[in-house]
């Protein structure tokens, strides 16, 4: 059976509102308030072992001090999970709840869960330091957020891996998360395009910012087999010393080499100075990252006209969109310039 400790404020422990926001910090056994729709939802899976309660003025009045009770308290107890709140849209109660969960699972180890309103203050301040899950704007909706609180709250309590936010139905934290699949990306990313080709329905595995720049595709080339192909990477596939000094991260630069030094890779050889990936297989083989021996064939058979004679390489991670922007339009015009008639972009 999971063993939970759960924080809440003085009205939800039933001291009281807002003329009560001075309780003092305690500790209660068992399931109080909200904490017995907890239980109800966790059945015989789980059960709340002690109940921290403080004021949301006397939290915010000695945040240090109640942190540190709550620290010794759960030090004490050890449970599996803490599950703080939920606090909907509260200002004081939310950024408590996100404190409180934060502290405790940096310096405890012990996983924590909270349940906020996606616009509440607190989800930008703690969003990438606790589980999130996101809960309408006030207590109406106690009893989905309960249940959305337990499900992943379980999980996280019995070691799971975290899934994407969007299927697990958290609050994105920020970052993104590798881990190895059945299913290779290469195979991954062409079933993407033809679904996108045929029109069938996709999901993209990389979370575009909100607001980003719609670019429209350029429209297609007419003659395959007499268009000129060019490579270009933000994958940082650059000769071993580097001669343009290309930053590993955060780039603000580009450079092209001729596709003749990427053929014989000798002499110097080429490898990936990305700092955002592990490039060993990268620097085993070029064409890994900079697909010249296919495009090579692809002119071989006729397909295509002819591969440049260049290939254009910058790094991504990190690298910001004014640079990005920049660099891009000083690519094009070197390409347009040397009468390449569509490219093919590889990342990491």
């Amino acid at each position: 059976m999971v063993r939970i400790a759960h924080y809440i404020n003085q009205f939800f422990a039933g001291i009281g509102g807002e003329e009560k926001a001075d309780a003092p910090f305690e500790v209660r056994d068992g399931a109080v308030g909200p904490g017995r729709a907890i239980e109800m939802a966790l059945g015989a899976e789980g059960e709340i072992i002690q109940t921290l309660v403080c004021g949301d003025n006397s939290f915010h009045a000695d945040a240090e001090a109640n942190i540190e009770a709550v620290i010794a308290s759960l030090g004490r107890s050890k449970p599996d999970l803490l599950i703080a709140g939920p606090a909907f849209n509260a200002g004081r109660y939310g950024l408590a709840c996100g404190a409180v969960c934060a502290a405790v699972s940096e310096r405890l180890g012990i996983p924590t869960i909270t349940g906020l309103f996606p616009e509440a203050p607190a989800v930008d301040v703690y969003r990438s330091r606790t589980v999130m899950v996101p809960t309408g704007d006030s207590a109406a909706g106690m009893k989905g957020a309960v249940e959305v609180l337990v499900r992943t709250g379980m999980r996280l309590a019995q070691g799971e891996q975290l899934r994407p936010a969007d299927v697990d139905g958290r609050i994105p934290m920020g970052f993104r998360r590798s881990w190895v699949t059945d299913i290779p990306v290469a195979h991954r990313a062409t079933e993407m395009l033809l679904a996108k080709l045929r029109g069938d329905a996709f999901a993209s595995e990389v979370a575009l910012p909100e607001g980003a720049e719609a670019i429209p595709p350029a429209a297609a080339v007419a003659e395959l087999s007499s268009a000129t192909i060019a490579l270009v990477t933000e994958g940082g596939l650059v000769p071993e010393d580097n001669p343009d000094r290309i930053e590993s991260s955060s780039a603000t630069k580009w450079a092209r080499y001729p596709i003749s030094m990427l053929e014989r890779n000798e002499n110097p050889s080429f490898k990936s100075i990305h700092a955002g990936y592990d490039s060993q297989w990268v620097d085993a083989d070029p064409d890994r990252m900079v697909p010249l021996d296919a495009l090579k064939a692809l002119a071989a058979e006729g397909v295509i006209g002819g591969v440049h004679d260049y290939f254009y390489a910058t790094t991504g991670t990190g690298t910001t969109v004014t640079h990005g922007e920049r660099m891009g339009d000083e690519i094009a015009k070197q390409l347009i310039s040397d009468g390449v008639h569509a490219v093919i972009v590889t990342s990491t």
